[in-house]
């Protein structure tokens, strides 16, 4: 029981930190900008809320990779791919996204 509870846990986290990621690509809201609302004017900022977001999310992996948790069931082959790179480039930024995929992502963050 205590593993499918662990399971559940880092089923949402790796969701939340997806959907906070993917939110930056698309210049949305996040929390981040909250933390920071002086500095939304400045360009740089929002490739500095895509690093935080990005690093969030590979940090989440790296401890569910850790436990043996599975995580890879969220993403798509490519995404999985770019996590595993662990860099984050103008290709993971342009190419997250595929053509059905977006679609579903729109529906999920408006």
């Amino acid at each position: 029981m205590e593993l499918e509870k662990l399971q559940q846990f880092f089923n949402t986290k790796v969701s939340e930190a997806k959907v906070q990621f993917e939110r930056t690509i698309d210049c949305k809201h996040t929390e981040f900008d909250n933390l920071y609302p002086y500095m939304s004017e400045q360009p740089q900022f929002f490739w500095y809320k895509r690093y935080v977001a990005w690093q969030e999310l590979l940090t989440i992996i790296t401890l569910a990779d850790e436990l043996g948790i599975e995580w890879k069931t969220a993403f798509l082959e490519k995404q999985v791919g770019y996590i595993e790179d662990k860099v984050l480039d103008a290709k993971v930024l342009d190419n997250w996204y595929e053509q059905i995929e977006s679609e579903e992502h729109s529906e999920r963050t408006n």
